[in-house]
């Protein structure tokens, strides 16, 4: 009921910084609480930040916090990630993910996934 289409991927270098985007269609964004996930070379995809239905309620995972900010603008069904500090430890895919009912920061709950956008972060 929800297409999601990420974008604001790209190279940087170490201590730069990126805002990604997830552009929302079929549905209000409004209707889901939404999330961020990654997956780095050879690793499994983990969990990076969530965000309540009104942008109340945030969540990061450890490695993230205090560097990355997640935030909503219902009005133009869009979802962002901003980074900074980046390490190279952050390059990965980036995922935009959406989920009914409550927040929560296991990438099982989430419903629809979008394709991702690629972040790398140089020496």
């Amino acid at each position: 009921q929800v297409q999601l289409v990420e974008s604001g991927g790209g190279l940087v270098q170490v201590g730069g910084s990126l805002r990604l985007s997830c552009a929302a269609s079929g549905r209000t964004l409004g209707s889901y609480v939404m999330a961020w996930f990654r997956q780095a070379p050879g690793k499994e995809r983990e969990f990076v930040a969530a965000i309540s239905r009104s942008g109340g309620s945030t969540n990061y995972a450890d490695s993230v916090k205090g560097r990355y900010t997640i935030s909503r603008d219902n009005a133009k069904n869009t979802l962002y990630l901003q980074m900074n500090s980046l390490k190279p430890e952050d390059t990965a895919v980036y995922y935009c993910a959406a989920r009914t009912l409550v927040l929560t920061t296991s990438q099982r709950d989430y419903n629809y996934w979008g394709q991702g956008t690629q972040v790398t972060v140089s020496s």
